[in-house]
């Protein structure tokens, strides 16, 4: 007995050292996503779900970067993907508007809303599995539903995080260390993602199914005050008249986007352009350098090189503006979105590899950072009443213009100089339609007190 114990205390001891990574790992990720109150208020799990966000949507993107751009020839891919986003993304152009208030009114809204676009994914991981290989038909509405759904966890996601903010918390820093949590566990996936690829193209979509799945059950994990409503109203993008019925009423007005100061909407309409900017850059650089690689680098390499320059940008740009917080929203915005045009502005006369690559850490510096000043100037000029409806609102406008910047970037000439020229002119537009009014809510602090018609 006393041998069979000894054995028995070692296989446990064994178990536990094998373990001990995995769990030890668990227990350190836990520590940081749930410190400072958010464990206790939901949002640690929501910033553990956008990781597996994250990670599911690389692993996707690992196992299409060597299939959607490079099994058929350039014009076939650029037409098959600009239809199948016509057919696939115009219903959820059309639709966009109402999904907010729609959530707003069924019980178990979000939480619902963000478990169907995790398993939506999931099952088309699968069907995407089976059309790789082949390089069917089907891998392009497939892909596409993809990126539909991940754009529609996207728009819910913003409406939940002001409902998870801990005590002392700001919008700007729970936003930015929900975005920070999903780039670190993309850097962590990616490489993953890489290793099942040399097994075979199947893998990589195999491991982005079992992803999804976990976090169609990590969705129902949130604190069921995600699906509450309670003391809300709907943001509309103008003040809207009520009329109450019965005796001593009297019509009441609902605050609008409009009302609360013009430096949301203008600062809406600068991150917009920059939105954009990012659709277009997405496909019009996906197809160019497919056709085009950067100087001694391959299609896939050069893909590889502009997309985690993004990335990084990205990253640097959602740190510096928790650091930054709130101060002068209005003044980050004008100045990133000049930068940026510098950035386009010079990429196309001096088109080159360096120089793409560093317009897309720069584009996804300033759009991170342009995307969090937005946030704090929500936060301070919206009447919490209508905060979250108005942040979903803005997020799903904001998903529009990417996809308008997506369809350009397809029907563009694969011409690097042109098809820059023409991102540099939309982006002149933005910013030159909105600057005024920034600078004009600096200096007048129409922005520093809401206003609720």
């Amino acid at each position: 007995m006393s041998g069979s114990g000894r054995m028995s205390g070692s296989v446990r001891a064994v178990g536990r050292a094998l373990n001990l990574p995995f769990t030890g790992a668990a227990r350190g990720i836990r520590k940081v996503t749930h410190a400072h109150g958010a464990g206790e208020s939901g949002l640690g799990k929501l910033i553990e779900l956008h990781g597996v966000n994250g990670a599911g949507d690389v692993m996707i993107t690992v196992a299409l970067a060597s299939t959607v751009f490079f099994s058929v020839p350039t014009d076939e891919a650029r037409g098959r993907v600009a239809l199948y986003l016509a057919i696939t993304m115009a219903p959820f152009t059309v639709l966009a508007p109402v999904i907010g208030p729609l959530l707003d009114r069924l019980p178990h809204g979000r939480r619902a809303a963000m478990a169907g676009a995790m398993l939506a994914r999931a099952l088309l991981a699968l069907v995407l599995s089976g059309a790789v290989a082949t390089g069917s038909i089907e891998l392009y509405p497939a892909a596409l539903g993809v990126l539909v759904s991940s754009k529609a966890y996207g728009v819910v996601r913003s409406a939940v995080v002001p409902r998870l903010l801990p005590p002392g918390f700001s919008l700007v820093k729970a936003n930015s260390r929900v975005t920070l949590g999903g780039l670190l566990a993309t850097g962590v996936a990616a490489p993953i993602g890489a290793g099942l690829q040399a097994l075979g193209p199947r893998y990589p979509l195999y491991g982005a199914f079992l992803i999804f799945v976990a976090g169609t059950f990590l969705s129902f994990s949130l604190p069921r005050k995600v699906d509450s409503a309670k003391g809300e109203d709907v943001a509309l993008l103008a003040a809207d008249e009520q009329h109450l019925h019965g005796p001593h009423r009297h019509p009441v007005k609902r605050p609008g986007l409009r009302t609360v100061g013009i430096a949301v909407t203008h600062a809406l309409g600068a991150n917009a352009a920059l939105r954009w900017l990012s659709g277009f850059l997405t496909f019009f650089l996906a197809f160019l350098l497919r056709e085009h690689p950067l100087t001694g680098q391959s299609a896939a390499v050069s893909l590889g090189m502009v997309a985690v320059s993004a990335g990084l940008g990205n990253a640097l740009g959602t740190a510096v503006g928790a650091w930054l917080r709130s101060k002068a929203p209005e003044l980050i915005i004008v100045t990133v979105v000049a930068v940026v045009l510098g950035a386009v502005l010079v990429a196309a006369v001096f088109f080159g590899a360096f120089l793409v690559a560093c317009l897309a850490a720069v584009a996804g510096f300033s759009q991170a950072l342009a995307k969090l000043s937005l946030d704090a100037l929500i936060q301070r000029d919206v009447p919490e009443l209508v905060r979250t409806s108005a942040f979903a609102r803005s997020e799903t406008l904001l998903q529009v213009c990417w996809v308008f910047g997506g369809a350009v970037g397809i029907v563009m000439p694969l011409n690097g100089s042109l098809g820059l020229s023409v991102a540099a002119g939309v982006v002149a537009l933005g910013w030159l339609a909105t600057v005024r009014g920034l600078l004009s809510s600096v200096r007048h602090g129409s922005g520093a007190k809401p206003r609720v018609a």
